[in-house]
């Protein structure tokens, strides 16, 4: 099939991040049971990231549950901010033992991390030293990696060579925006990490690189289907002889055996199926639906579609999908009431209708759906918004500076107590130390009041109610 040539990479294609985890971690699990049973160690690259969560978790699990034991494990962390003490909490070494090291029985001295804190002029000296105690111990037996969304795999940014080794880089500002909603301020967020390198990476015995998600879907294709280059490192792993590339739907979604089956494999043409063929062919040749020929369907291995569909010509086929695209427009996201709904995106009754918005973060909402949100509070319906979760770690310690001059400034207005005052100067103090190391419950409560306000305005100026 047409996809085999396209994609220069091994996929496996799953419904949720868990699944695709759970086939890792059991890769993982079974490789170490067989070199326990041989008395021999196992040697895994490791990183950070949201991707790597659930592989972590289900870690763990084998372990407290099934008896998996890491005793004959060492571990070799891709990466690590610098400068980076390695007990902040923004730290990767901190995440780790969060995440994976703190909830499995590995030895300390088997864990090998970076280390942000070494002075800059024996950078080098160390770098070469963490290459060489990879080779003591072996090599990578099996490499995990995240993937960032310039492609980076470690930290090794566009630009970075197929021979690279270990070293001290400095970020791309695409790497600095992903990674500062993890920092309490912007100018927290280093400027430089040290990474193991491209062709660190690629001797590794085996590599699985896992994603997640619509926001890595660009990458992916990019990384699977485009040729080698060192603008996305990424595509670097197509000269690896012992890859998988394990993902979900999302992620998979401009794969062109997603994006375009018609062009890997015989398709059951059913009305959705009709509908991303025609509205592709339409961009593809830069014409409206309407003006489509024949010849257009033939010459863009449509064919199939004209002689399977009941329309059998492109004529009628054009007319069909137009209608079926004019039918889910409408001003009105809740349905019309007293108006014919056989052709209309959503029923006119029952009116008024409840709404539940749910929004991943406060402001996901306001800003993905503010129009329809508008809409429907002024067409009469009942609108109410869930937010999943406080959003405190997008509020930065310059707004809580600015909401805590404000208390101090109204104390005279509002009679605050001096030790509601005291409280506010110690906060104040903690926060501009950037003292890290410990995780401040107030603070964080503060931003997510901040951000919660923030949302109910947004909320109140479309018109939602605040109860």
């Amino acid at each position: 099939m047409l996809n085999r040539i396209i994609e220069k990479l091994p996929i496996e294609i799953f419904l949720s991040e868990e699944e695709g985890s759970k086939v890792a971690a059991k890769e993982i699990a079974d490789l170490i049971h067989r070199r326990a049973s041989d008395n021999k160690q196992v040697v895994l690259g490791l990183t950070t990231g949201t991707s790597l969560i659930s592989l972590y978790e289900e870690l763990v699990r084998l372990h407290k549950e099934e008896g998996l034991s890491f005793r004959n494990v060492q571990t070799f962390n891709t990466d690590e901010f610098y400068p980076m003490n390695p007990a902040d909490i923004e730290s990767h070494n901190y995440w780790m033992h969060q995440h994976l090291f703190n909830h499995i029985d590995i030895p300390e001295g088997n864990i090998h991390i970076p280390d942000g804190t070494v002075e800059e002029s024996k950078i080098n000296e160390y770098c070469i030293n963490y290459e060489n105690a990879i080779e003591d111990a072996g090599g990578i037996d099996i490499q995990i990696l995240g993937i960032g969304r310039n492609g980076h795999i470690g930290f090794n940014e566009p630009g970075s060579q197929i021979f690279s080794k270990t070293r001290l880089l400095t970020l791309s500002d695409l790497s600095k925006n992903d990674i500062a909603k993890y920092f309490s301020s912007p100018n927290r967020v280093p400027e430089k990490a040290i990474t193991t390198g491209i062709g660190t990476i690629l001797k590794s015995d085996k590599i699985i690189l896992l994603a997640w998600g619509d926001a890595k879907a660009q990458v992916i294709q990019q990384t699977v289907e485009d040729e080698v280059s060192d603008y996305i490192p990424s595509t670097f792993l197509q000269g690896h002889n012992d890859i998988k590339v394990i993902i979900d739907n999302n992620a998979a979604r401009f794969l062109s055996r997603t994006k375009l089956p018609w062009l890997s494999e015989k398709c059951v043409w059913d009305n959705r199926m009709q509908r991303r063929a025609v509205v592709w062919l339409a961009l593809n040749t830069k014409k409206s639906i309407l003006k489509l020929t024949d010849k257009d369907y033939f010459d863009n291995h449509l064919g199939d579609l004209l002689e399977s569909s009941e329309y059998k010509t492109a004529y009628d086929l054009n007319i069909n999908i137009f209608n079926d695209l004019q039918h889910t427009i409408t001003g009105w996201p809740g349905g019309k009431p007293n108006a014919d709904d056989s052709q209309r995106p959503e029923r006119a009754l029952p009116y008024p209708k409840k709404v539940v918005v749910f929004s991943p973060h406060p402001d996901d909402d306001v800003i993905s759906m503010g129009g329809t949100l508008a809409r429907l509070v002024k067409q009469g319906h009942d609108v109410h918004v869930a937010y999943e979760t406080s959003g405190h770690h997008a509020v930065f310690d310059d707004d809580v500076l600015r909401f805590f001059d404000f208390i101090k400034e109204t104390k005279a207005v509002f009679d605050f107590d001096n030790q509601s005052i005291q409280l506010v100067d110690n906060a104040i103090k903690l926060i501009e130390s950037n003292d890290n190391k410990i995780t401040n419950k107030n603070i964080a409560n503060l931003k997510g009041i901040i951000r919660k306000t923030e949302a109910k305005a947004a909320c109140r100026f479309i018109g939602v109610k605040d109860e």
